[in-house]
Formats: C-alpha cells, structure tokens, sequence
C-alpha cells in the first residue's frame, strides 16, 4: 500500500510567486487527506496532474487565512465532478462557521454532504481501514492543533515454508492461520498462526505540525514519524519575534524531531522575508540539531515507505 505527500505550498503569511501557502497532500492508495489549504492549492493540484476531485478529508490547524483561504475553492472545483461521498472537514471552533459562511456568500452549488467536525478536545477525530488521525494541542495566537496519520500494525509475515513443514494443506487453513486462528493439520495436530507467522510488522505515521510555539509535549505526540512536516518559520536571529508571534524557528522545529525520532523531517511555513537562497540559513541552522533536516518546496514529493 502506498504512502506519499506532496506539499501544494510552503509559505506562511502571504503567497509569494514562486512559493504558495501552506497545504500538503497525504495520498494513501485510493484516499486523499488534505492538511491545511492555504492560498494556492487549486494551482498546486492541477500542476501536479493530482485526482483532486476524491480528497476524503481535510484536516485544518487553525482559522488563520493564510491556511483556509484556498478551501473555498477546493469545495467549488469537488463540485464539477459526479459525487456521493461526503466530505469531512475537521478543525478548531471556527471552522464550521467559516464553511458555511464562505458557501452562503459565494452561493456555492455543492452537490455532495460536506460534514464539519470541531475539534474541542485531543484524540482521534477520524479513522479509515487500518488507520485514524489524531488531533493534539498547540500554542498559536488562536486555537490550533496539529495531526498524526497512524497506521495500525500489520500482521506478521506468513511463512509458507513452515506451513508445510508442519503438514498444514495449502489452501483455506493457511488464510486461516493468516487471520489469527489456529488449525488442524493433516495429522489431527492443532497449529496456531504464532507458529507460522512472524510478530506483527508496525505502519506508519505522517505528522503535520504547523503555527505553534515551541513545546516539548509535541515531540511525545509526533514520536517515531516516518514523516515530520513542521514549521520553521524563523532563524535564530529572529527568536523573540517567533515566541512574540507564537512560532518557531528552525532550530526549535528541528529539536522536536531529534527529540521524537523521527525517520525523515521537512520544515514548512517560511516567513516571507526568506527568499529561497536565504532558506539555506534556516537549513543550515536546523542540521546542527537534525543533520538529516530537509526544506519543503512547493510541488514536492516524499514517498513514506514501510520499514520492515
């Protein structure tokens, strides 16, 4: 089953030309969840030829425009196409009244249920075939929170080999043996599945953190990601304006992916006053914690594989 995001933009505050606003895109095989939708997103889609018109469900941080102003549009253009299923938007208090305003004012024709969830409290907030999304606080000048995709844990390897070795007959006993139960062999004697399938493998987990201070309980709840896609708005030199403003720099983002060791580590949402040859100083800045630290560039692509 494959994994990948492909981040439709990677600004903060206001677009530039050569740079949108923050949203990415997770695909996972058919499903598509869309974290944030700043200004912009539409143009990233299409350029990235991505089968937009299905998206299951968005996930926003926070009400501020430079994460939402791209969603009116994304309702409008899931509206050409032929649609039955509903969908779902989650995000803080706010979020509901920002949907149904932005429908009523631009006399939106929708032609499938768009159902919005507020979020009041952490946990899970939405769940699919073998995975959920899970929803935590952060600190923002308004109420924000940040996501995890978290598969559950595959089955074990099934061992062909061994299966024969102990006279299991190929055929319905071994699907049985691969869903937990145990058998009966040829010669009467009971087989369970610990004897033929391996302990189970774990999935994978995609976080998306966005507009926050910096505070420790955020590497607890993005531990072990495959993928961290996080804010480093500032470099060091701006430190007091990032904790005036409530964000983070480099350095900070990249503490909370050393702390929760993650696999791979991206940074998003960069003050406009960056330009992408003076990225390179919040890069540089962010190594000397995680020297694996990577920037985010508009129409980027990270595949998020299994790790056996």
């Amino acid at each position: 089953m494959n994994m990948e995001a492909f981040v439709l933009g990677c600004g903060g505050m206001m677009p530039l030309p050569y740079r949108h606003l923050t949203s990415v895109l997770l695909r996972r095989d058919g499903d598509l969840f869309l974290f944030d939708g700043g200004e912009g997103t539409q143009v990233s889609l299409r350029r990235l030829n991505l089968k937009w018109k299905k998206i299951n469900a968005i996930f926003v941080s926070h009400t501020h425009a430079d994460h939402v102003t791209g969603l009116p549009g994304i309702l409008m253009l899931s509206s050409q196409v032929e649609r039955t299923e509903p969908l779902y938007i989650f995000g803080p208090p706010k979020i509901a009244e920002y949907i149904e305003t932005s429908r009523r004012v631009l006399d939106m024709y929708i032609n499938y249920p768009i159902i919005v969830k507020e979020i009041t409290e952490p946990g899970a907030v939405y769940s699919g075939d073998g995975f959920y999304v899970r929803a935590f606080p952060l600190e923002h000048t308004k109420t924000c929170v940040g996501y995890t995709l978290e598969e559950l844990d595959r089955p074990g390897e099934f061992n062909p080999e061994q299966a024969q070795k102990l006279n299991v007959p190929r055929g319905p006993l071994w699907g049985k043996l691969q869903h937990g139960e145990s058998v009966v062999n040829a010669d009467g004697i009971t087989v369970s599945p610990e004897q033929v399938v391996g302990k189970n493998r774990s999935g994978r987990k995609f976080s998306f953190v966005t507009d926050t201070l910096y505070l420790p309980s955020i590497a607890k709840e993005v531990m072990g990601s495959d993928l961290l896609i996080c804010e480093g708005m500032f470099a060091d030199d701006c430190s007091d304006q990032a904790k005036e403003k409530k964000h983070m720099t480099a350095r900070q983002s990249a503490t909370i992916a050393r702390d929760a060791k993650v696999k791979r580590f991206a940074m998003i949402h960069y003050s406009p006053r960056y330009n992408d040859r003076e990225l390179e100083t919040l890069l540089s800045q962010a190594k000397k914690v995680y020297p694996a630290a990577e920037l985010t560039k508009d129409r980027m692509r990270f595949e998020i594989p299994y790790v056996e």
